[in-house]
């Protein structure tokens, strides 16, 4: 279990959801895992790879894993690794959003939140780090994590991932959010919203507003632009912070992205 000295401060709680989707994980059942945090990326569980980031990070202390299924337990590498770091496991809900809402409200805690994801092997202490130090910086709410794309191809040129293009550049996620005051958890209230009309355009048109969605389709939003829209329609104040590391956006969920991990680690 990871120890911290009574003059160490590690301000962050860091929540990892570990969900999968309701009829199970294609990818895992592809590999043969029992869900997609134990499916083994150079012989390591990506939940593993995930906490043992988490723990070698100054910046966080408590580590939550949100809706890890009870089977992935009996990887005995993950159920160990899952004890070194000193993780509590909670259950999830039928959705990232909703699941990372449930256990913000139900572990409840003076310190700010970072929020990421189980399938995000290539996540190192140091991209954690430049990403709560950068986040602390903006002083605001709500602060998601952006690698530009060009980044990205320079860690592999022929890496398949979702773009946003804007007017000032192109952007990908990291699955790295943080939430710095209790406001923060707006954003994600509003990210459930959408999550659940996710199948349906026009209600996601009315949350978002059919302005800025005209704008973004025509490449004339900026991404200061964006952030101050989301921050006007979630009621919390939202930035974004650009990490240099382009492994920060490669997370795994097709069996390609599989095999890139492995071939980035080494495996």
């Amino acid at each position: 279990m990871a120890h911290q000295s009574s003059s160490e401060y590690r301000p962050f709680s860091a929540l990892v959801l570990a969900g999968s989707r309701p009829g199970g994980d294609p990818l895992a059942s592809l590999v043969g895992a029992t869900s997609k945090a134990s499916i083994r990326i150079a012989g390591t569980p990506m939940l593993a790879r995930v906490l043992d980031a988490l723990a070698a990070s100054p910046s966080v202390g408590r580590i939550v894993v949100v809706g890890l299924a009870p089977d992935a337990l009996d990887d005995p590498m993950l159920a160990r690794k899952i004890g070194e770091s000193g993780a509590e496991v909670v259950e999830g809900r039928d959705s990232a959003a909703a699941s990372a809402l449930a256990a913000l409200e139900a572990i409840g805690s003076d310190r700010p939140f970072l929020l990421t994801t189980s399938d995000h092997p290539l996540l190192r202490p140091e991209i954690v780090e430049d990403f709560l130090q950068g986040a602390v910086g903006t002083g605001a709410d709500a602060v998601v994590g952006l690698v530009p794309f060009e980044r990205v191809r320079q860690v592999s040129p022929d890496a398949r991932r979702t773009v946003t293009r804007l007017r000032d550049g192109e952007f990908c996620g990291s699955n790295l959010f943080a939430l710095l005051t209790p406001t923060g958890c707006r954003a994600v209230a509003f990210w459930r919203d959408i999550e659940q009309h996710r199948k349906h355009p026009v209600r996601i048109a009315r949350i978002l507003g059919p302005g800025t969605l005209l704008r973004f389709l025509l490449r004339r939003l900026t991404l200061d632009g964006a952030m101050r829209h989301l921050s006007a329609r979630s009621g919390a104040t939202v930035r974004s912070v650009l990490l240099s590391h382009g492994q920060a956006a490669i997370d795994v969920d097709k069996p390609e992205d599989l095999t890139l991990a492995e071939r980035l680690l080494g495996g």
